[in-house]
């Protein structure tokens, strides 16, 4: 009894309302905290929605990524908040936190040995969608592997290329990575004709047929503009080749460009304009039959 007695009597109720009342203000000031950060928060999402939209970023593409973006951001902020709060706390009850930072500073210690690759994954993958690098259904070549992006998670990059295999590359991997749909997107022509041709003429064919399949109904609103005729690029063995360019809608430029060069083979049929390729002659020696002696060859390619 005398030991309880003595306990409440080495209370001082001046210095409990004292610390009663600063616990208090703490955690005011922690609710206020939290209440600009949700405030910040949201204008920040809305700003980055409008210029998303500004961009011309579909809508559910956009609200999902920077969704995704606010609500790291807010449960990062939100345990800093709370901890440091937590330890303002403690302290003002008279215990001594240092061996909990220290405690905790070698629990991290130990995580982060343990756990680098996932957070250099994660990282990566938080800066992956804050700059908006690629989306889900564009067409990208990962560390030199090519496909439509189907997942982009925090960790990992999931791509399905041509032949439909499934690749996952870790976030924290990827060294390079190429964007083939971003905004608009682009099939490059290089279309060989014979020596003979007038290349002002097959030009002038080219920019025709790209008119034409701009004021087609299917085709033309997946074309930004006439298709870019450069010019003689270079001269190949058998063939002038003459380079262009089509911007097209994001990942439809194959599309685009297999029409442009089917439109290309009939309209080159039709004004006699011929496409070089390997052409054979065989000669057969004079003199006996095929069965009494060897055949002798003569090959001649154009």
């Amino acid at each position: 009894m005398d030991i309880l007695i003595q306990f409440i009597q080495s209370f001082s109720f001046d210095s409990m309302i004292k610390t009663g009342l600063r616990i208090t203000l703490i955690l005011l000031i922690a609710w206020v905290g939290v209440i600009l950060l949700k405030k910040f928060l949201r204008r920040l999402e809305s700003r980055l929605l409008k210029k998303s939209k500004e961009d011309g970023e579909p809508a559910s593409e956009s609200e999902k990524r920077i969704e995704t973006i606010i609500r790291l951001i807010q449960q990062a902020a939100m345990l800093a908040l709370w901890v440091t709060a937590c330890l303002i706390i403690l302290k003002e009850l008279n215990i001594d936190i240092a061996p909990i930072i220290a405690s905790a500073g070698i629990v991290g210690l130990a995580v982060g040995f343990g756990a680098q690759n996932l957070v250099r994954d994660m990282i990566s993958g938080f800066f992956i969608i804050l700059e908006n690098q690629i989306r889900v259904g564009d067409v990208a070549i990962i560390n030199g592997t090519g496909g439509l992006v189907e997942q982009i998670n925090f960790r990992t990059i999931v791509l399905r290329d041509l032949g439909g295999v499934v690749h996952i590359f870790p976030n924290g991997t990827i060294t390079t990575l190429s964007n083939l749909t971003n905004e608009w997107s682009a099939y490059i022509l290089e279309i060989g004709v014979a020596y003979k041709e007038q290349t002002d003429t097959v030009i002038e064919i080219m920019h025709e047929v790209g008119r034409s399949m701009r004021t087609d109904e299917t085709y033309g609103r997946l074309m930004i503009e006439d298709p870019e005729i450069f010019g003689v690029d270079k001269f190949a063995d058998s063939a002038v080749i003459i380079k262009g360019r089509i911007k097209t809608k994001p990942i439809r430029q194959w599309e685009v460009g297999r029409e442009y060069l089917r439109r290309i083979k009939l309209a080159f049929d039709e004004n006699n304009i011929e496409i070089p390729f390997p052409h054979r002659t065989v000669y057969y020696g004079e003199g006996g039959t095929l069965l009494e002696q060897q055949p002798q060859y003569k090959q001649e390619e154009k």
